[in-house]
């Protein structure tokens, strides 16, 4: 199921999400493209060509996760054992070659971003969701693509890049998430993860 991301929305029950907004600001995708926020919940596949739009879509994986081990980051600054984070994936499948600028806002500052195949699948521990990851080997951002933290607004990732097949996808980690603690009705799931 597709949630297309409300201007405005007031919250009137608990929160579990951390992705709070997004836009396309520019590029050949702006013009049939909008934000999508996924609901992890529901089973869907992503990578392998499986969207084919102009969209710019993110969803929550893992949220308020109290780390094993130090998380390695390709943009910002990765969280060490013990710190508490939140897990969100960014993408942009497009049907054929597009460009796309744009931004994916957090409710929490953003530590740094896996944006290359080998930090992505260290960090697939934190995915779990109902969502099934296809080509993994695919991940990650090619020359040219660029994403990075706004530097006046912490808990804004920026992008602009440009993908045909199979996109651009990128793990973003932000700090504890104050919305998924209040979904939990203020309690913060430690996790056992280890990782493989």
């Amino acid at each position: 199921m597709l949630i297309p991301f409300l201007t405005g929305l007031s919250l009137t029950g608990p929160a579990g999400a951390t992705v709070v907004g997004g836009a396309i600001t520019g590029g050949s995708a702006a013009r049939n493209g909008e934000f999508v926020k996924l609901d992890p919940e529901d089973a869907f596949r992503v990578g392998q060509d499986t969207f084919q739009t102009e969209n710019l879509y993110a969803f929550d994986e893992d949220q308020n996760i109290t780390i094993p081990a130090p998380i390695e980051v390709d943009i910002g600054t990765g969280p060490q054992t013990g710190e508490v984070v939140a897990s969100h994936y960014v993408f942009f499948d497009p049907g054929s070659g597009r460009s796309q600028t744009g931004y994916v806002e957090f409710d929490a500052p953003i530590y740094g971003v896996a944006a290359q195949r080998g930090t992505m699948a260290d960090s697939d521990y934190l995915a779990n969701t109902q969502v099934t990851y296809l080509s993994p080997g695919a991940r990650g951002l090619e020359g040219g693509d660029k994403v990075e933290i706004d530097p006046e607004n912490p808990n804004r990732l920026l992008v602009n890049w440009a993908a045909s097949s199979p996109g651009d996808y990128v793990r973003v980690f932000t700090r504890r998430s104050p919305l998924a603690d209040a979904a939990s009705g203020g309690k913060v799931p430690l996790s056992t993860l280890r990782r493989p």
